[in-house]
């Protein structure tokens, strides 16, 4: 228990470090946007992150998968001081053997689908002519964007190994390494291409981190795979097409805003939708934190059928989450109208009906998010059909609201969505703590 307790607070540190550093360079970042890029250029800052996004559909829930399959496994291993990996040869050379599957998978989607995100983003971003200059920027952008993808999803396997203060540590470097770059390429005028180069350090960055501190278990485990032969794609197969749809649909219910608003209101306003998500997004991220440190433990408790020490992490680290989310958007609010009329960054963000709707929606989401952490522990998907419905629901609302309604009201049907969606969740929610017998909170 002491040993469980100690290395949980170890992965909390160093996770609550990374988002330290978000809490410090993201509003740095926020801050820099409208002082250094026109209202339209904004725009277009904001259109390039969200049809970058379309990467979900090369993810398809992969990320996930990768990190609870190999904490599956690894509740049954360990790591030697040199990194190498010991413990159960049975699950060990299931663990070699869903590395190289991993690894082929990786490399077949992101040649099958990034050439589509790049191609299809340039005749999107084509429909409007209110900038000369940005088609090189994009294309830098989306080709780091795959690269990014590559070495994030391998990092989600040696997470999933138990190494969530190891990796978070590397995100760290990458993410102080991303946002100085940004910063820099700001001040410096670089405009776009700030945001592009910042993605092609993140890849640099990012490859050689995990070839200097994993390259030792990686060559140990393809070595191991060479003779060691697991079926995965059965048991890969059963869940990756339910956490596909899941994932698809969550583009369509968190990065359509920005699209559309660029669409029917234009780059200025799609600028003041896509910073004001920025900011609740990064709300959200630290008061992920929580959870963010404790999902290997989590899947490991249920491999080990350990019911209520799963359940009393869970519950602790929910109740922080929400505490922190619910926190920040006081203080938010408290400054909004303290000093609207004194700092002109308030002027690039929607007004704060817009910005009410928008912290409500992610405060919901956050607690969804939490519970689907819980379920998803189990190596199952239960929300893959109200996923799918809720996209289609946002979607189709949020398209109305964009055409007929006024700009502060482009939410208005995402935040509707959680009317009927979150008690669907609950409910599900809590038929999983039934099955195995856990206490309700």
């Amino acid at each position: 228990m002491a040993k469980l307790q100690k290395l949980l607070s170890q992965d909390l540190l160093y996770t609550a470090i990374n988002q330290f550093w978000r809490i410090v360079a993201g509003p740095l970042v926020l801050l820099f946007i409208p002082l250094y890029l026109t209202p339209v250029e904004q725009g277009y800052w904001y259109t390039f992150t969200s049809i970058a996004a379309l990467a979900v559909f090369a993810d398809l829930g992969f990320s996930t998968i990768i990190l609870q399959f190999s904490a599956h496994e690894f509740a049954f291993l360990y790591f030697k001081d040199d990194l190498t990996l010991a413990g159960d040869a049975e699950h060990l050379a299931r663990l070699a053997a869903f590395f190289k599957f991993s690894l082929t998978w990786l490399l077949k989607v992101i040649g099958l689908v990034f050439p589509f995100i790049i191609v299809g983003g340039y005749f999107f971003l084509t429909s409007k002519h209110d900038l000369d200059y940005w088609q090189g920027a994009w294309f830098l952008y989306s080709l780091a964007s795959g690269i990014v993808f590559f070495y994030s999803s391998l990092l989600y396997f040696f997470e999933g190994c138990n190494s969530v203060g190891l990796v978070q540590s590397l995100r760290f470097k990458i993410a102080v390494g991303t946002s100085s770059t940004i910063l820099l390429g700001l001040y410096f005028h670089l405009t776009l291409y700030a945001l592009a180069l910042s993605l092609v350090i993140s890849s640099c960055l990012g490859l050689f981190l995990l070839l200097r501190i994993f390259a030792r278990p990686m060559r140990q485990l393809w070595g191991l795979a060479k003779t060691s032969h697991y079926n995965w794609w059965p048991e890969f197969s059963n869940l990756i097409w339910r956490y596909a749809i899941s994932w698809c649909s969550g583009y369509f219910i968190f990065q359509l805003f920005t699209p559309l608003a660029f669409k029917f209101h234009g780059p200025v306003f799609a600028g003041k939708v896509g910073m004001s998500i920025a900011a609740w997004t990064a709300g959200y991220n630290i008061a992920s934190t929580w959870l963010t440190a404790v999902t290997p433990k989590l899947n490991m408790l249920v491999a080990e059928k350990n019911w209520p020490q799963l359940d009393a992490v869970f519950n602790k680290n929910l109740r922080y989450s929400l505490m922190t989310m619910f926190l920040g958007g006081t203080v938010y609010f408290f400054l909004y109208f303290w000093l609207v009329d004194k700092i002109f960054f308030f002027k690039r963000l929607l007004g704060p009906l817009g910005m009410g709707i928008l912290f409500t929606c992610w405060l919901l989401q956050l607690y969804i998010n939490d519970l689907a952490v819980y379920l998803r522990s189990h190596k199952k998907e239960p929300l893959m059909l109200l996923s799918a419905v809720s996209a289609i629901y946002v979607a189709v609302t949020t398209y109305f609201c964009a055409y007929y309604l006024n700009e502060e009201m482009l939410f208005a049907g995402f935040l509707s969505s959680y009317f009927w969606g979150m008690p669907i969740v609950v409910m599900i929610w809590r038929k999983q703590k039934q099955a195995h017998g856990s206490d309700l909170v």
